[in-house]
């Protein structure tokens, strides 16, 4: 995704007055949501399991109450077919069939109830400590490859009015202000790209780019990172493009299943440590995660032992209790208000 200010308004030398790269943008974006989303999602559980809890009950009353009255039921039609005179054999065969009809309807309801109480499982059991960790789970499962893209677009597309961008060149970084449905509003500095933008008499050569990156990756990465450097020799590089030129060169492809150390992206770490990719990054900008560029621009690789190591671990640790602090404070000042959703501490 790329962002423009005034929905991409040219200027005279043809270039947008505002250029920003989406990614950054959508997963800070994608981190409030989540943070916003969270507290309701766990009061929303707790209420499910109660609801659920209470349906199982007054199903199982309802159930026997149907029982206590089919057993009276069928204790009069038994009463009944033994007051009959056994000379009357016509009223004594339909009573009798009545009698059978009442034995089968408690029969019916009797395994109604044994096939409930059979099944504990149907019924939802909250635990509240693992629910509240849950909260730490949504960004794995919001960034995992299965996550359904139309599901997260309808989900922003309620809680999300509209989202404002602008530059603060002094800092290099971009104002965004999330304007949530119900008026409030949430202000975020997402930190402009750091590594070296190449301009158009400093574009790499392909034949560099590949010689240095060749071979770590697949090739479809490969050509996406030389077209974000803008590298030299084709206008956009494709798959195909990527590939002919590592086999004129002579590199090996990629290979996964290598012998040699794991190295993972940015991305793979994030997942496999269950945070958001920034504090990844952030993480190897305080030296806590050795991490590795071939070349400005170029994919961070990043040894997938490292991620075993106790700092490594203190230190996500350490971002996620931030993340839990001070809730009450957090769920005021970065947190939306929904029409229907009121706190039961404000009531």
């Amino acid at each position: 995704h790329r962002y423009a200010c005034h929905g991409g308004e040219m200027q005279a030398s043809g270039k947008r007055c505002i250029g920003i790269g989406g990614v950054r943008i959508d997963n800070a974006v994608a981190e409030q949501l989540i943070e916003a989303v969270a507290p309701y999602a766990i009061e929303a559980a707790v209420e499910a399991a109660a609801r659920a809890a209470r349906t199982d009950d007054d199903v199982r009353l309802a159930l026997g109450r149907q029982l206590e009255e089919a057993k009276y039921e069928a204790a009069l039609a038994a009463r009944r077919h033994g007051a009959v005179d056994p000379d009357k054999r016509l009223v004594a065969r339909e009573l009798e069939a009545r009698w059978e009809s009442v034995l089968k309807q408690v029969t019916e309801i009797e395994g109604r109830i044994a096939g409930l109480d059979a099944q504990p499982a149907s019924s939802l059991r909250v635990d509240l400590v693992d629910l509240k960790s849950l909260a730490h789970d949504l960004h794995a499962a919001w960034n995992a490859p299965t996550a359904d893209a139309r599901t997260k677009q309808r989900l922003v597309r309620i809680l999300v009015h509209e989202v404002v961008l602008d530059l603060d060149d002094a800092s290099k970084e971009v104002l965004t202000t999330i304007h949530w449905t119900g008026g409030r509003h949430t202000e975020l500095r997402v930190p402009r790209v750091r590594s070296r933008r190449y301009s158009d008499d400093d574009r790499p050569s392909a034949v560099e780019v590949m010689r240095k990156i060749g071979g770590q990756s697949s090739d479809r990465d490969t050509a996406a990172t030389m077209n974000r450097m803008r590298a030299t020799g084709a206008a956009t590089w494709t798959t195909q493009s990527a590939r002919e030129l590592r086999e004129r060169l002579g590199i090996a492809p990629f290979d996964p299943d290598s012998t040699q150390p794991e190295m993972i992206s940015i991305n793979e770490a994030a997942r496999r440590l269950s945070i958001a990719p920034d504090s990844v990054r952030r993480l190897i900008r305080e030296r806590v995660l050795p991490g590795t560029q071939a070349m400005p621009s170029a994919p961070w690789r990043i040894p997938a032992s490292s991620l075993d190591n106790e700092t490594v671990a203190a230190a996500v640790q350490a971002l996620s209790e931030r993340c839990t602090r001070n809730p009450a404070v957090l769920q005021d000042i970065k947190t939306l208000r929904l029409p229907g959703f009121e706190r039961k501490d404000a009531q």
